[in-house]
């Protein structure tokens, strides 16, 4: 999800595990999930015996598609722009989060609903041509078969909400299947381009501070089809989706209040990951950045000093107040690159636990003056506002 999540223990209080076999409960800390945002999902003082992403490593698949453990947060990410056979546009955002209690399991003689992990989703769907855009989430323990992962066969599920490995490829081919009211997704995917390792060979840094970093990657084309159920009716649809895949232990710096991430796929075959660090005093921290991934697959590191990115235009919630960029003006010097990004519609906003905006998007540019289009998802933290229970 190029996006680096700060949980608070106190994600506990919005779980309503009341009754459950509890393997260890920590206190509440008075800057978790009450900040309302996801920079509020912090690594905090009890992380200190959790592993942290500190230097390159080795990648090894299948089993880094599936939990570890030892780090403290991590999250299976899945984005998609898709289309029915009349052209209607929607646009899907599904995520789930691993955050681990404690660093050990629960002894085996505690109870089948003793636990150490907390797993939880977030599930969007937007109808761009019913101005339709809604968000629900879902909580839940690693125990009783409740929620959990595993890398072979792939699957990682709360409940009934998943992502499962089809035909024993993994992570590269895999069915999104997610159901809320009159909301869901049933949806196949199966990766068009091969994994690409975000930052430096995978070590994505997110301030100059030693462990602020995940490790990170991605696959940014997946072809997809299937059905969507929204307010409108049920719809078959195809396109693409997008994979993020990121685990860390670690936080963002205090001069640090949110940040800008970008997920564009081009109509020539290419495709760019940009994000930014927002800072207190306006400025942008320089060591994210991004890739770009050829039509073949290759791909090469963007640095921050690579482009030039301006807000055109902002949108204000209605029901949070939080004003957020979404449409933007990005220029790549050297490379004679200008992009437009827009939203599809402007109220996209995930007025969940954690208020955020996420959403998809429309790209439209030039390169050494000849036109470019494409479609993407948008995410934009830390812009203040208050969650409300109006409209998910």
């Amino acid at each position: 999800m190029s996006k680096f999540l700060k949980l608070g223990v106190g994600l506990l209080l919005v779980l309503g595990l009341v009754g459950a076999s509890v393997w260890v409960f920590q206190s509440p800390q008075s800057d978790g999930l009450a900040r309302g945002t996801l920079t509020a999902l912090q690594a905090d003082a009890n992380s200190n015996n959790f592993s942290r992403a500190t230097a390159i490593r080795d990648f090894v698949w299948p089993d880094d598609h599936g939990p570890h453990n030892d780090f403290q947060t991590e999250w299976w990410y899945y984005t998609g722009n898709l289309q029915d056979p009349t052209g209607r546009h929607f646009g899907y955002q599904f995520t789930i989060f691993r955050r681990a209690l404690t660093l050990d399991a629960p002894p085996l003689t505690q109870s089948d609903m003793a636990f150490n992990q907390i797993y939880f989703a977030h599930f969007a769907l937007t109808d761009s041509a019913g101005n339709d855009h809604v968000a629900f989430e879902k909580y839940s323990r690693s125990a009783a078969g409740l929620a959990g992962a595993v890398a072979e066969p792939f699957q990682v599920f709360i409940e009934d909400w998943s992502i499962t490995g089809v035909d024993q490829q993994s992570a590269k081919n895999v069915r999104i299947k997610a159901a809320q009211g009159d909301y869901a997704i049933d949806l196949s995917l199966e990766a068009s381009k091969p994994i690409v390792l975000q930052g430096d060979h995978g070590l994505s840094r997110k301030s100059t501070e030693m462990g602020n970093a995940s490790y990170y990657y991605s696959i940014t084309r997946m072809r997809t089809q299937g059905k969507v159920r929204g307010k409108s009716g049920e719809f078959d649809v195809q396109g693409n989706s997008w994979m993020d895949r990121e685990w860390s232990t670690s936080a963002l710096s205090n001069n640090a209040v949110g940040w800008d991430w970008f997920a564009i796929q081009l109509d020539d075959g290419r495709d760019l990951t940009l994000g930014w660090i927002r800072n207190k005093d306006g400025s942008l921290d320089s060591t994210w950045g991004g890739s770009l991934v050829a039509a073949d697959g290759s791909s090469r590191r963007v640095l921050g000093e690579d482009f030039q990115a301006t807000v055109l235009e902002t949108w204000r919630s209605p029901r949070t107040n939080a004003e957020y960029p979404i449409k933007w003006k990005i220029v790549f010097p050297k490379d004679d690159l200008t992009l437009e990004i827009a939203a599809r519609i402007p109220d996209q906003e995930m007025n969940l636990n954690q208020l955020y905006w996420e959403g998809a998007t429309t790209i439209n540019g030039t390169q050494a003056g000849k036109p470019l289009s494409g479609v993407g998802y948008l995410e934009l933290t830390g812009y203040g506002g208050k969650k409300t229970r109006g409209k998910e």
